[in-house]
């Protein structure tokens, strides 16, 4: 029995779908009670020894460090004893035999044991909210499809409990368990006898673990933090126990023993570039595919590659990958379609069945097959966009309704790979309100819906508004923090209006502020949530029972032909009006105003337009190159880009020297680019400044951060305002240009060492916005220590300081030669690629005067095209770097 019971644990038998995974109650205490119960018999060391190997096996199978594993203890008399069962996150003081606990006096052992107990305690108060739940009761009916299919689309009702829920349905699944498999790998040199290359056997882990994209970091922390209270346990790296953790751009938190993991789309895509198999999951979940982010298609298409073709299971062993893709509002019949369609492109398979190995050889890609012969490139030199993929036509039809289980194995033909499941009604009814005429001044209209609910609505009920940016944000907060002010002050309703707590939430914002919205709201207190979209999915905050919608947005629309960047406010689609909608009744009934009128609802575009079509392909192309993709026209993407877009993308690689010209293959410089967490321009910056010719890598560091943040100097609203600012600023100004004023303005932040606020209040400078320089400035500089071989190049500084700003604006050139333009006769500027006119924006150090030629980070189009963060260079470093 004691021996069953570990078993069926460790291989993730199947259980209640609303039991934690952490419960004491589970199988571990089933087993104490066991233990307890009977006399343990004498075991010889043969059966001693079988029982070890029994135990490692299963504990291997579980995906935890084997060094984990209570060892079996021996008495004086020489009995053994059974290895204590341990859930997934007990970690409690080690139980005797009699189930008492072993004596220990550590406070820190007792401050450990009291934290575990109050997770546990948690866990089970959330319980019952778990199960009542619109998704709770589907838990056996979607761990079955997954049983019996490789892609499950669910469509479930904002509010159901999908995003929370499905991965704790699916983690004892025994699919979903750590695999120990055996792969090829090919030797370098050939047996003398043979030439044919030596492929052995390499023992691999697969799978263990589940992945869930979200599309914005916020939701990818507060999904993890909300899924570790449910099962009890701490939450990333905060305990080596931990079996949920998240991964975002700049930080990533998670234990040897994480069994759930958020991460943002990016990220998966930046563990696709060190794991093409993604060897670590077992299953991949996709939510909130309606909001059509360019990261999630290219998701969505290196998911189905790997579940529709040939020979791609041979890098995974043969272990299969469930995808699972969630969403409130989707198309989920266009995307079954998707996945049914047969793929163009193979990367790691041929037609034969073989597994192809991939070899990284000189820096070029080799393709190796399974019987150690190698497979050249069917072409010498690049033909453009495609490569020689066979067409869709001619792609065998098994391709597409097989699964490979080993290399070389016969096809087990299935009728389809997806199947669906959709979860009915949302937990608490929401009503609308509509205005009945259109909206003049939206800041006006909600900040009066926000005084008439804050004035005649019971508390509790906290309002959440959606509205375009950061700035709309800050000016009403300004607003709202008049107004309560005033009501405050008021005799007449100072005893009976509660009051009001304003927090701002939009992208830029640190973690800490962002994480303010989640607090318990005070007594006798409303909450006023001012958001921009960033709240508009996957995110459920505490109180909210009002919800204000703009029915606006701001969006990027990225011209191609000219390379600019317009961000432009646009209505929402019904979509995401619905999704905002959901926000209000997540917890209890409530209210939805919309700002604008019934008949204008009606006339939204369905769904949101994806933003592979508006935007720039650069860091797209790249991705699929570093991928070895080279047939970038016939990746199997949701929606396919324009042609134009393509083409312009891979020739800003080409300048960046990313791509190789005879071929198109990505070069070792691009491979080290696609691994940054920058745009491929800011990663060429990197990269260059770690030459010789320039040796600038702390400056540029600086520069980067600055530039991967909001605006770090604030605007200024009056003249007066401004003159004040340009006064106090004139010290960090530099005749250079922006890029340098901005490296001066971080390093005298760096080096203030009293009170970094008041120096910020000081110069107009956003406090905010510098704490997150300062985050993205120490992540990259962890980075770079692992990207240069002297790991001490930081501390050593940039040489010769009298030459640093043209060293510092020539690598900038690297990064940014597309970016340039040159002063014409008549004191306009025109771009050297596209001939546009541009023009200095007002808030740049440059603005009024004239220079021989400009380098700018960013071409935008608000009122005019203006160019942004401007510096001055010499047209003979241009021609330098063009020639």
């Amino acid at each position: 029995m004691p021996e069953r019971v570990h078993k069926k644990f460790f291989d993730g038998g199947d259980g209640d779908e609303n039991a934690s995974l952490n419960s004491k109650e589970g199988l571990s205490v089933m087993h104490r009670q066991h233990l307890s119960s009977k006399k343990l018999p004498q075991s010889s060391p043969q059966s001693q020894d079988a029982r070890k190997r029994s135990a490692s096996e299963a504990f291997q199978r579980n995906g935890h460090e084997r060094n984990s594993l209570p060892q079996p203890q021996r008495s004086s008399s020489g009995s053994h004893r059974e290895p204590k069962v341990v859930s997934f996150s007990d970690n409690d003081a080690e139980t005797n035999v009699n189930g008492s606990n072993t004596q220990t006096t550590s406070p820190s052992l007792r401050s450990n044991h009291d934290r575990r107990g109050q997770l546990r305690l948690r866990a089970q108060e959330l319980r019952s909210v778990r199960k009542a739940l619109p998704i709770a009761p589907h838990a056996n009916e979607i761990r079955e499809k997954l049983r019996n299919y490789d892609v499950m689309l669910l469509v479930g009702e904002t509010g159901s409990g999908k995003s929370t829920q499905v991965p704790q349905f699916l983690i004892n699944e025994k699919w979903c368990q750590a695999h120990t498999v055996s792969m090829p790998t090919v030797l370098d040199e050939p047996r003398p006898s043979s030439k044919k290359k030596s492929v052995t056997s390499t023992k691999v882990k697969v799978g263990g673990c589940i992945a869930i994209t979200q599309p914005r970091r916020l939701a990818a922390i507060s999904l993890a933090s909300r899924v570790a209270a449910e099962l009890g346990t701490p939450l990333g790296s905060s305990s080596p126990s931990s079996q949920v953790g998240y991964s975002v751009r700049f930080d990533t938190s998670v234990s040897p023993c994480t069994r759930i993991k958020f991460l943002t789309e990016g990220m998966l895509l930046q563990e696709m570039l060190r794991d093409p198999y993604l060897r670590e999951y077992s299953a991949v979940i996709v939510d909130e595919v309606h909001e059509r982010g360019m990261n999630v298609d290219l998701v969505l298409g290196f998911l189905k590659r790997m579940v529709t073709e040939k020979g791609s299971l041979d890098g995974r062993g043969g272990i299969g990958l469930k995808v699972v893709v969630m969403s409130a509002t989707a198309d989920m019949e266009g995307i079954e379609n998707y996945f049914s369609q047969p793929s163009p492109v193979h990367e790691n398979g041929n037609v034969n069945g073989d597994a192809v190995i991939s070899k990284s050889v000189n820096g070029h890609h080799e393709k190796v097959t399974a019987e150690g012969h190698n497979e050249p490139d069917s072409e010498d030199s690049w033909s453009g966009l495609s490569s020689s993929s066979p067409e869709p036509e001619d792609v065998p039809q098994s391709m597409n309704s097989c699964s490979i289980a080993t290399t070389g194995s016969k096809t087990q033909p299935q009728q389809s790979l997806t199947t669906a499941c959709h979860i009915k009604g949302r937990q608490y009814p929401v009503k609308v309100i509509y205005t009945p005429a259109p909206v003049q001044d939206v800041l006006d209209s909600a900040l009066h819906t926000i005084l008439h609910i804050h004035t005649h609505e019971p508390l509790p009920g906290d309002v959440l508004v959606f509205l375009t940016g950061q700035e709309t944000v800050e000016n009403l907060a300004s607003l709202c923090q008049e107004a309560h002010l005033s009501l405050s002050q008021d005799p007449k309703t100072r005893s009976t209006i509660p009051k009001m707590l304003v927090l701002p939430l939009f992208a830029a914002l640190p973690q800490h502020a962002q994480q303010r919205v989640f607090e318990k709201t005070p007594p006798r207190t409303r909450k006023i949530i001012l958001s921009t979209n960033i709240a508009e999915t996957s995110l459920t905050v505490p109180g909210i029972r009002y919800v204000i919608d703009s029915g606006k947005c701001k969006k990027k629309q990225f011209r191609s032909r000219l390379g600019l960047d317009s961000l432009l406010v646009k209505p929402i689609s019904k979509s995401a009006a619905n999704q905002r909608k959901g926000r209000a009744g997540r917890e209890a009934p409530g209210t939805c105003y919309r700002l604008y009128t019934e008949k204008d609802y009606l006339m939204l575009d369905q769904d949101n337009d994806p933003e592979i079509l508006r935007c720039d392909l650069s860091q797209l192309v790249l991705t699929l190159k570093a991928r070895h993709v080279d047939d970038v026209i016939n990746f199997p993407l949701l929606t396919q880009p324009p042609r134009e877009a393509l083409e312009r993308a891979l020739l800003h690689l080409l300048q960046l020297q990313t791509l190789d010209p005879q071929t198109g293959h990505i070069t070792p410089l691009g491979l080290s680019i696609a691994t940054l967490p920058l745009s491929a321009s800011l990663g060429r910056v990197l990269l260059a400044s770690l030459e010789p010719q320039f040796n600038c890598l702390p400056e540029a560091i600086d520069i980067i951060s600055a530039l991967s943040v909001e605006n770090i100097f604030l605007p200024t609203t009056t003249e007066e305002k401004k003159e004040e600012a340009e006064t106090a600023r004139r010290e960090l100004y530099r005749r250079e240009g922006d890029h340098l004023t901005l490296l001066s303005a971080v390093q005298a932040y760096a080096s203030e060492n009293s009170d970094r606020k008041a120096w910020c209040s000081k110069r107009f400078i956003s406090h905010r916005a510098m704490q997150a320089v300062m985050d993205v400035r120490k992540q990259l500089r962890a980075l770079s220590r692992t990207l240069t071989a002297t790991p001490d190049k930081l501390a050593a500084g940039s040489g010769d300081a009298t030459d640093l700003p043209t060293r510092l604006l020539r690598a900038l050139l690297t990064g940014f030669l597309a970016n340039t333009a040159r002063l014409m006769p008549d004191g306009s500027y025109r771009t050297l690629m596209g001939n546009q006119t541009v023009a200095i924006h007002p808030s740049s150090v440059l603005f009024g005067r004239k220079c021989e030629a400009i380098v700018y980070h960013e071409f935008v189009f608000t009122q005019r095209s203006y160019a942004r963060s401007v510096s001055a260079v010499q047209m003979d470093w241009v021609g330098e770097m063009v020639g």
